[in-house]
């Protein structure tokens, strides 16, 4: 038969063939005498260069975690954010479809159970194919040489490390194949396949099988099915390229060569492939989100992650931290009740506007545990460029959301109401309270003899003038009153109260000033909760925390964060001050008259600063809502 002549090999063509024919024969050779045969003259490489080069290769490649991703999940066990580097949800191949393993095994490696590290016959059709066809028409790599890539690229640290994992060099090629030779030793050939299907990339952001199955088809990997199998085995080859969100025509073409490749190899039979390529793709893309910013409550999970970067249990640094955190696969049991978020949101949205100069905050605390229900602010998170938008957490203490918080107003009363009553003062003394009375600050008593200034302190009432006692003078928030009451407790006793009770007083000289008891320290909306929930516990005060247990990706607990709890007040002085703070919630107190008092017994004290540049209200009831 003759050839066209366009079709005739070439001289150079003949020689160049024989020439792959010739290093295939070698590497042949090399590989059965363990890599141990120098073959500098049939690769153009130096005998000693090579010998050199095999000496310093380890002989083992340990595969180390794989990176996936991290979920936030409520006190009912709902995801409320995912966290990763990576999308990847790893599985054993006992939770892969046998249709899905039968695919990727098919295109990629139909002898991968039959040969070791290399498969000879394989890179040999491969090498003789693609130089007739000038292409890359056919791959010889094995699936243990893929996953060796892989991992390498998944190893790399710096940019150098990340070309030498790629580059297209013997050098790299013959590392491959003796770290693949150490894997087929030490693994089964199922694990290494389970590992393979974990760790390639799927496109689209889908790293691993699993995510994969998610991501496009929304089903769970074991749940594949041979049109969905055929689809995701033929992405690894080039997950961009054939990516079915972008390319669905070349996703089709790349599917069917797959089905057809597994009816070649008598893995399923022709009338199927023939039924199923008359399928369409049948995509249900499933985005994961990935932060808070899609979260349902932002600002909790920006907490949640900001308290979890200064546990050194995720690391020595901050950075070290985040990387655990974000690629160790993690279920982070948070204490938020989705019901309080949702009536928290609602809340602020009701009565502050994104687009107000005002920014609205809320922080809820559970009393005896310190766990944080909710947190919710008027400004959505999201770009600081845009005016109305932030990621500043206003809701929690700086070193956890950067905000430096808001003067607190009359809210810090109550820690001098408490230690009138620790003092053993009577609630119902009198005390006469004018409009305005000028105190020399010298006769305040700190916390080593009396407050060393020359001043006087000449606060004003904006509520009348009159006899107060501990009730009225607190339901009324008399400022006469409170300047007076301070006094007789001193200046270091409602301090250390305040701290004991979580707020974060650090500066003691512009802090522990007669003048305290107006709130001049700058707080935040938690701390201040995690206070108030201290009155409400019975004097037990109970850090604030929005996680109880991290578990790592086989359900071992990680960490686990118990309440950390210490009685601070005595319970009787407690229940004074709930009793006076009821008042405030009742008629004639300032809640009641501002429409904040509820049907459920509660207890409250509001708080102004000067031109009402900040206003509080911090509120809390006996019981604490069942669940339904």
């Amino acid at each position: 038969m003759s050839v066209p002549a366009e079709e005739r090999l070439s001289g150079a063509k003949v020689l160049s063939h024989l020439t792959v024919m010739g290093l295939v024969a070698v590497v042949l050779g090399v590989v059965t005498a363990g890599l141990a045969i120098p073959f500098a003259g049939a690769l153009g490489i130096g005998a000693k260069n090579l010998s050199d080069t095999m000496e310093h290769l380890p002989v083992d490649l340990t595969p180390g975690e794989l990176a996936q991703k991290t979920v936030l999940v409520d006190s009912r066990g709902n995801t409320i954010a995912t966290l990763y580097d990576q999308n990847r949800i790893s599985v054993p191949l006992t939770r892969i479809s046998r249709t899905m393993t039968k695919a990727i095994v098919a295109i990629e490696d139909y002898r991968f159970y039959e040969h070791g590290a290399l498969d000879l016959k394989g890179t040999l059709r491969a090498l003789i194919t693609n130089q007739a066809s000038g292409a890359q028409v056919q791959g010889g790599s094995s699936i243990t040489q893929q996953l060796v890539k892989l991992t390498l690229l998944d190893q790399a640290k710096t940019k150098r490390e990340r070309i030498a994992a790629t580059d297209d060099t013997y050098e790299r090629k013959i590392r491959e194949l003796r770290y693949a030779i150490a894997l087929e030793q030490k693994y089964s050939k199922d694990w290494i396949l389970e590992r393979y299907l974990n760790t390639a990339y799927f496109g689209d952001g889908a790293y691993g099988v699993q995510a994969a199955a998610k991501h496009y088809f929304g089903v769970n990997a074991k749940d594949l099915n041979l049109p969905q199998s055929a689809l995701l085995a033929g992405l690894v080859k080039n997950p961009t390229g054939y990516d079915p969100t972008n390319y669905p025509d070349r996703a089709v073409a790349r599917r069917n060569v797959v089905l057809d490749r597994m009816a070649e190899l008598n893995v399923i039979t022709q009338t199927r492939v023939d039924k199923t390529k008359d399928r369409d793709l049948g995509l249900d893309v499933q985005e994961t989100p990935n932060g808070c910013v899609n979260s349902v409550a932002p600002f909790f999970c920006d907490y949640v992650v900001e308290y979890l970067l200064h546990d050194k249990t995720f690391g020595k640094n901050r950075n070290e931290r985040k990387k655990t955190i974000y690629s160790g696969g993690f279920t982070i049991q948070t204490t938020l009740d989705q019901r309080f978020q949702q009536a928290a949101d609602q809340s602020v949205r009701d009565h502050v506007y994104a687009k107000n100069s005002a920014i609205g905050a809320l922080a809820m605390v559970e009393p005896r545990t310190g766990h944080v229900r909710a947190l919710a602010q008027s400004r959505p998170m999201g770009n600081l460029k845009k005016r109305h938008e932030t990621y500043l957490n206003y809701t929690v203490p700086k070193e956890y959301g950067g905000a430096r918080g808001f003067q607190p107003g009359s809210t810090f009363k109550a820690f001098v109401l408490a230690a009138a009553v620790q003092k053993g003062i009577p609630l119902d003394m009198t005390i006469e309270a004018p409009a305005q009375v000028v105190v020399p600050m010298s006769q305040y008593d700190t916390c080593k003899g009396r407050y060393q200034s020359g001043d006087v302190w000449p606060p004003q009432n904006s509520t009348g003038s009159g006899n107060y006692s501990l009730y009225t003078g607190t339901r009324q928030s008399v400022n006469t009153f409170y300047a007076q009451l301070e006094l007789a407790t001193g200046l270091c006793e409602p301090y250390r109260l305040a701290k004991a009770m979580g707020i974060r007083l650090t500066d003691p000289l512009n802090e522990r000033v007669p003048s305290f008891t107006l709130g001049v320290a700058d707080v935040s909306p938690l701390e201040m909760a995690e206070a108030y929930a201290t009155f409400a516990g019975r004097g037990l005060h109970c850090d604030a925390s929005p996680v109880t247990s991290v578990e790592g990706p086989s359900g071992a607990v990680v960490a686990e964060y118990q309440p950390d709890c210490q009685q601070v007040i005595d319970a009787p002085v407690a229940d004074a001050v709930n009793a006076v703070l009821r008042g405030v919630q009742e008629p004639g107190g300032f809640g009641y008259s501002n429409g904040l008092g509820l049907t459920v017994p509660s207890a409250a004290k509001t708080g102004t600063t000067n031109e009402n540049r900040a206003v509080w209200f911090m509120g809390y009831t006996p019981s604490w809502p069942r669940r339904r």
